[in-house]
Parts: C-alpha cells; sequence; structure tokens
C-alpha cells in the first residue's frame, strides 16, 4: 500500500520536487486513528478527477499514464486494503502545487516492551509464512 503511494508520488513529481512521507496520531474526526501521509510536490491532480481516482481502470491523463507505466488499478487496491483494515483513504491536490495522500487506520495500543515484541514476531511471521 505504502510502496503504491510512494510510487504515484516519484512518477508524478518533477525533478527538484519533494516527496515526503509521515506518520501521526490523527486529530479531528479521525480521533483514536493513526494518519499516514504521503506528500508531493508534483503536478498535482484536477479537483473534477480526485473523487475518481479510487475507480479500478480510471486514470487522469491516459497519455502520461502510458508513458509512465500503470493500469489504473494502484489506488483502487490502496482503497480496498484501508478499508479491510477499518480505515479511510483521503486524497487533496492542487494543480500544480501537489498531493496529499492520507490513510487512516485505527490505532491499536500495545502497552509492555512483552507486548511490543509479540506484536512484532506475529506481523513477521505473517509476512513471511506464505502457502505454497
Amino acid at each position: 500500500m505504502l510502496i503504491n503511494l510512494v510510487d504515484n508520488a516519484i512518477k508524478y513529481t518533477p525533478a527538484g520536487g519533494r516527496v515526503v512521507v509521515r506518520a501521526r496520531p490523527a486529530g479531528g474526526g479521525h480521533a483514536g486513528m493513526v494518519e499516514i501521509a504521503v506528500e508531493d510536490t508534483g503536478i498535482g491532480i484536477p479537483a473534477r478527477d480526485v473523487p475518481r481516482l479510487t475507480e479500478r481502470f480510471f486514470r487522469v491523463d491516459k497519455a502520461r499514464s502510458r508513458e509512465l507505466g500503470g493500469t489504473g488499478l494502484g489506488l483502487a487496491i490502496v482503497k480496498h486494503i484501508v478499508q479491510a483494515h477499518g480505515g479511510e483513504l483521503a486524497i487533496a491536490s492542487t494543480m500544480g502545487r501537489g498531493t496529499t495522500v492520507s490513510v487512516f487506520l485505527p490505532a491499536v495500543p500495545i502497552g509492555s516492551r512483552a507486548e511490543r515484541n509479540a506484536a512484532t514476531r506475529a506481523a513477521s511471521t505473517r509476512a513471511t509464512s506464505l502457502p505454497r
């Protein structure tokens, strides 16, 4: 998920631009969640297209998409992953100034060091135990 968001930001940010990834406790209407945001100083997305970005196969600029690769599935997949984890996806963009894609996921407090270690081991096991 995060790889797709960073890859998009890099693709559509010209040389000399910036891509920033940050994570923080979310505020406002997303209390109890963590926000992971990918911000870029890229070309931006027209306001009329932002609502359609997570539709399967949607591309803002078909010519540019062919040139840079991609199928128009990336953000649709990201949206479904985020929703499967009880989260939300938000996209804000300004033409010529850049785009911010924010992922809001439920925060799960892990208290003791033993609990953190157990959570890390469990995540590692899930990531490496693939069916053959």
